[in-house]
């Protein structure tokens, strides 16, 4: 079975854009259900729920000055 292990200063950075995503969602105006799903595939699918969530989810918000 394939096994995907990150570590060190690439894992400290998936955490950060993972956490980064996870505050916009929460902070969002969509709904309870919405922000539960994207939450969700982040947790589950760190690397591949983050990118998904950039380029597809939700854009209020998110830009880094705001």
């Amino acid at each position: 079975m394939f096994e995907l292990h990150i570590g060190g200063p690439i894992g400290l950075l998936v955490l950060v854009f993972d956490v980064y995503a996870i505050m916009q969602i929460a902070r969002s105006r969509y709904s309870g259900w919405v922000r539960a799903a994207w939450i969700a595939l982040i947790l589950v699918l760190p690397i591949i729920g983050f990118i998904i969530w950039l380029f597809v989810g939700p854009r209020e918000g998110r830009g880094i000055f705001r």
